[in-house]
């Protein structure tokens, strides 16, 4: 293990992972615009150095797996550096509609294609990406034992869980890691999945840390959103909730300016602080987006630093998060 640099262990798996990883959806297109190969493969080269050691991507993260296909360009003779992780379980249709399929053909041949676009023989930690509503549960656990014991995937995990969800798949298959969505504005996983996974020794992966680019503090009062940005849907990016959130990251930005970090490096270092928290995945096209994010492992917060947060939170509120349908 190396230990240059703050690593935390999976579970109770021998895979130790970096407190800040590297989502890789956007590197494919995903969500985000101006994406080209260059900008992608340079990102993923920058992620040693920046003390980033775990990639997080999936089946689905482009129309014909780009995401995978660049990981496995960009790391090469170097793989076993690094802990990989992917998801099966949601793909595209040809109409470029998204199909939910957690049956377990589907989902071992999804993992064959994904070992064949990372250009390896297994993948360090493979995610249900989200529960099927067609597809038992036990069924769905099932398939995805059956590749842990074939040794195509080291440890299992699942996504988008709510706790009845993760009773039924753990009592088939032993879940590593869950990932749902969790930020300062989205705190709802501590009421009652996060103590689950905590008592489990399951390790919670959290997606969406900076909500999108909202707690970034890049993103000025006036901005608009260009056409195809999906981001526009969400209350949080619209009319009143907009403004609020626009002043808690004022409130944020003047914390960080005392701290010595970036917004950025602020919201992140707080989410990796939070009990129960193992990674935050943290998107970026661009090489200097995800040298920003990781330096916020780097952070230490004093107790002012932590008091003002809090208050900020509480000046805050409750955030309406759910998107627009």
């Amino acid at each position: 293990m190396d230990t240059t640099f703050p690593r935390r262990r999976l579970g109770k798996t021998d895979l130790f992972v970096s407190p800040v990883a590297l989502g890789c959806w956007p590197i494919a297109g995903m969500t985000s615009l101006n994406v080209n190969d260059e900008d992608s493969l340079a990102t993923l080269a920058a992620c040693p150095e920046a003390g980033i050691n775990f990639l997080d991507t999936a089946y689905c993260y482009g129309a014909d797996g780009e995401s995978e296909r660049l990981i496995g360009r960009a790391l090469g003779r170097r793989r076993d550096e690094f802990v990989i992780a992917t998801k099966g379980g949601i793909h595209w249709n040809p109409d470029g509609t998204r199909g939910v399929d957690g049956s377990p053909a589907r989902l071992k041949r999804e993992c064959e294609a994904s070992l064949r676009r990372l250009g390896t023989d297994r993948v360090d930690l493979l995610y249900l990406h989200a529960p099927d509503p067609q597809v038992p549960v036990a069924e769905s656990a099932g398939a995805l034992r059956e590749l842990l014991e074939e040794g195509k995937a080291r440890a299992i995990g699942v996504s988008n869980f709510d706790v009845d969800q993760l009773n039924r798949f753990h009592a088939v298959c032993p879940i590593t890691a869950h990932q749902p969505p969790y930020n300062m504005l989205q705190r709802g996983i501590e009421a009652d999945v996060l103590p689950w996974c905590r008592t489990h020794d399951v390790s919670t992966v959290i997606y969406w840390p900076l909500m999108k680019g909202l707690l970034a503090g890049k993103l000025a009062r006036d901005h608009v959103f260009a056409e195809g940005d999906g981001r526009a849907k969400y209350p949080m990016f619209q009319g009143a909730e907009w403004q609020k959130n626009q002043d808690f990251v004022d409130d944020l930005r003047q914390i960080a300016t005392a701290a010595g970090c970036t917004v950025a490096q602020l919201v992140v270092r707080w989410t990796i602080d939070q009990p129960g928290i193992a990674s935050a995945l943290c998107g970026a096209k661009r090489a200097r987006q995800i040298e920003e994010t990781a330096g916020a492992m780097q952070v230490v917060f004093s107790v002012e630093t932590r008091s003002a947060i809090d208050a900020a939170l509480r000046r805050r509120g409750t955030a309406v998060t759910k998107a627009a349908v």
